[in-house]
């Protein structure tokens, strides 16, 4: 059983008051160099997860093929160097460069001097009490807009640990993360199944109806071999508006009222809002999407579309909303689809798999043309066959939510016991210097990936210079 420390000094820091005896608080441009190389385009290309930091792109497989554009603005990262997001390091968007790579220009690398395991380091950064630090030192004309800059880096304060005992910790936490990963993958394989049968029924309902036994005639739509007689074949943008103009709501761009506000996060891959944040009418007025109160969203850039990022915004809180300029915002028409119709649709494998197809843009700013989703064919029931249909898949697909919910949960404890346990350990809340390694403390690069396969973790989110608005 792992005990405390047996002595304690103050630090002076708050986010960290006590640490232990032998332990020393420097600043970060004490510890680190700024690297600033470009001119490397043979390279590969690295990216970021949230969770596990900084990884080699998959740049053939699956729909991760990338487009690579300008590589010669990229910057050179050494291995063992740290890269940073500067707007998204508060989120964990850090680590260290597993081989030498390059990075996208809005990242920041840092070079170890001597003594310095960027391992241990790395897992302190990407603390809540770390994060928040970084955000008292990042600077920009609007919090959401805030980058953290070399120069302020540098000044952070950082704990350190010995040599001997940053590698200790280092050790420590990744032979943990190697545990809780084999239980993540086992979730994540049932969450998969899951999805799976779930999708299955949604396309099975959206597509063919609830009458097996009704006429069916030959569609026109490559995707759809035949469909009932009596539904319609239309292309989406008969039967949608697309990214409605704010001025309908023109009375309010000055206004003081509270609207909602959607950030990417805010909405999961089954359509479900999150925290929506409250912000005044007139700060995010321009700049951001525009939507109303059962308008649907769709996210436009990789890997969120991919993921199914959007929904129905039937539940926001406010009548109208702002949020990430990386939405396409649909209406229905509702004398031909209801909203909820429509959600599905846009959630269906076969649009996703097609628009992924469809994508255009550089290295991690792909994005799915907006015409391929306004000639997206679909086939579509009279609506109140339509009404029928929903009402058919919210009973037809609880086993499925309730199992998700659960799975979910298990996987967020898990999460939040190893968060627990990183800043625990690197704060110096708990010894780990007399630990030691037993066969189940096996670690494998490719295990360790998972902690980070999240929705909306990696570098295809961050990439750019300007992050999501």
């Amino acid at each position: 059983m792992l005990a405390p420390y047996p002595n304690y000094t103050p630090s002076g820091l708050p986010w960290a008051p006590q640490i232990p005896e032998g332990w020393q608080v420097q600043r970060n441009g004490r510890l680190f160099s700024h690297r600033v190389e470009t001119g490397y385009p043979d390279l590969p290309i690295l990216e970021v997860s949230l969770r596990t930091g900084v990884r080699v792109r998959d740049m053939v497989n699956g729909k991760r093929k990338q487009v690579m554009s300008a590589k010669e603005k990229y910057k050179r990262a050494v291995k063992g160097d740290i890269a940073y997001n500067m707007m998204r390091m508060w989120q964990g968007a850090v680590g260290p460069a597993p081989t030498d790579g390059l990075v996208s220009p809005a990242y920041v690398v840092v070079r170890p001097h001597g003594g310095v395991n960027t391992t241990y380091f790395s897992y302190l950064f990407r603390t809540a009490s770390y994060m928040q630090e970084v955000n008292k030192f990042s600077r920009g004309i609007v919090a959401d807009r805030n980058r953290l800059y070399w120069e302020s880096f540098k000044q952070m304060p950082v704990l350190v640990p010995t040599t001997k005992e940053q590698e200790q910790i280092a050790a420590y936490l990744r032979a943990q993360d190697a545990r809780i990963v084999r239980l993540i993958n086992a979730k994540h394989e049932l969450v998969a199944l899951l999805k799976e049968q779930k999708q299955i029924i949604i396309e099975r309902l959206i597509t063919q109806g609830l009458d097996g036994s009704a006429p069916r005639i030959a569609s026109k739509i490559d995707w759809i071999p035949t469909i009932p007689a009596h539904w319609g074949q239309f292309k989406i943008k008969h039967i949608a508006l697309f990214n409605p103009s704010r001025t309908e709501s023109a009375a309010r761009r000055l206004s003081d009222d509270m609207v909602s506000f959607v950030p990417m996060e805010a909405i999961s891959v089954d359509g479900v809002l999150g925290a929506v944040e409250s912000r005044r009418a007139a700060e995010v007025w321009e700049g951001y999407t525009y939507f109303r109160r059962n308008d649907v969203v769709m996210a436009k850039i990789t890997p969120c579309f991919e993921n199914g990022k959007g929904g129905l915004l039937n539940k926001l809180p406010t009548d109208i909303g702002f949020g990430t300029t990386e939405f396409i915002v649909l209406r229905a028409w509702e004398s031909r689809v209801r909203p909820a119709f429509l959600a599905h649709v846009l959630s269906l494998k076969t649009f996703r798999n097609r628009g992924a197809d469809a994508m255009t843009g550089a290295a991690g700013q792909q994005r799915v043309p907006l015409a391929f989703v306004k000639g997206f064919e679909i086939a579509l029931p009279p609506l109140d066959e339509q009404d029928r249909i929903l009402a058919a898949l919210e009973v037809a697909t609880t086993e499925q939510d309730v199992a998700l919910q659960r799975v979910g949960n298990e996987i967020t404890l898990l999460r939040e016991y190893r968060d627990r346990q990183i800043a625990d350990v690197v704060t110096g809340q708990i010894d780990v210097r007399y630990w030691q390694p037993d066969l189940e403390d096996q670690i494998t690069e490719e295990a360790l990936t998972a902690l980070g396969d999240d929705d909306d973790t990696t570098e295809e989110e961050t990439d750019g210079d300007d992050g999501h608005d």
